[in-house]
């Protein structure tokens, strides 16, 4: 496939998105005093919120790919922070699962939240047919990239 070829276009728009979404994540890890896997942690948590999923710290250490000392050693941090919450699962009462503080979506929006407006309001430029485009096209480059990092 030639460097110059539609597709490889998308993936050096798609490699400059993640470059400038990194840097912010870095800036905000730093203003904060946070590691960059703390600032990864936190999304994965309001994710997990968003979409209803139960997050304990196995499945937080399976989406950043930790070990369990490793995880435990993120949680403790986010914990004495105050970002994140320890809380028993009232249907299992052996299992906990994390909670993401409001202080921790306080910040969030305090200093992503100009970006996330800007991101909204671009997207509004497009038609739902074009935005639909967009989503299946992320939706399968998210997929991929799963799949060859597990590889």
């Amino acid at each position: 496939m030639g460097d110059q070829s539609p597709a490889m276009g998308l993936v050096h728009l798609l490699r400059a998105v993640t470059v400038e979404f990194d840097l912010l994540g870095a800036e905000f890890a730093a203003r904060h005093q946070l590691h960059p896997t703390d600032v990864r942690a936190l999304i994965h948590l309001l994710d997990a919120a968003r979409t209803g999923t139960r997050a304990t710290p196995g499945w937080l250490g399976e989406q950043l790919r930790l070990n369990s000392a490793g995880t435990t050693a993120l949680v403790d941090r986010l914990e004495r922070l105050g970002l994140v919450r320890r809380s028993r699962d009232t249907a299992d009462r052996r299992r906990v699962l994390l909670e993401v503080r409001e202080k921790a979506t306080e910040l969030g929006w305090a200093f992503f939240g100009l970006v996330i407006n800007e991101v909204v309001a671009v997207a509004e430029d497009f038609e739902a047919d074009e935005l639909e485009t967009v989503r299946r096209f992320l939706t399968a480059v998210l997929e991929s990239a799963g799949r060859a990092g597990s590889d």
